[in-house]
């Protein structure tokens, strides 16, 4: 098929323009970056529980589908937990006035994501059986605005 020249620079537009987006969504967390808000080691059993970060900002300009939940997240995790395996379950939930959700990057690089199971629009993710190893947090925002809110990680039985 001969292509005019116009017509092969439109189809060669439309073609980078399809790369970029898969590329984008590819590269969109990066788990090799600092968390934005901080980190913590914690044990099986660790004191106090639960364990609370204050002060989290959500969101960012990055759209994301992972996990099965679309948000508004940062490309830096926002929080990074390296936890060591107890005999309990453990949950992360973030608590905020706003409409937040959950996405996080497990030991394993598996990608776990929450909207409402908190209730009140509130993201909460419990690991019945937890990996030993890193967990990477992102707090996103379902519409694309900034709310400020507490993460909360925790041993305790959940309602």
């Amino acid at each position: 098929m001969k292509l005019a020249s116009g017509k092969r620079l439109v189809l060669l537009g439309v073609a980078a323009t399809a790369l970029v987006g898969f590329g984008d969504r590819a590269v969109s967390q990066d788990v090799s970056l600092a968390p934005t808000f901080g980190s913590a080691r914690l044990k099986g059993g660790f004191e106090p529980d639960p364990f609370v970060v204050p002060d989290i900002v959500t969101g960012g300009n990055v759209q994301t589908d992972k996990g099965g939940v679309t948000a508004w997240i940062s490309k830096a995790p926002d929080y990074r937990l390296n936890y060591t395996t107890g005999e309990f379950k453990l949950t992360i939930k973030f608590a905020s006035k706003g409409d937040t959700t959950l996405l996080i990057n497990t030991p394993d690089g598996k990608w776990v994501a929450d909207d409402d199971s908190d209730g009140d629009d509130n993201p909460r993710i419990t690991f019945n059986n937890p990996k030993t190893g890193q967990y990477d947090i992102w707090v996103g925002s379902f519409e694309k605005k900034n709310e400020k809110g507490t993460l909360i990680i925790t041993e305790k039985k959940q309602k």
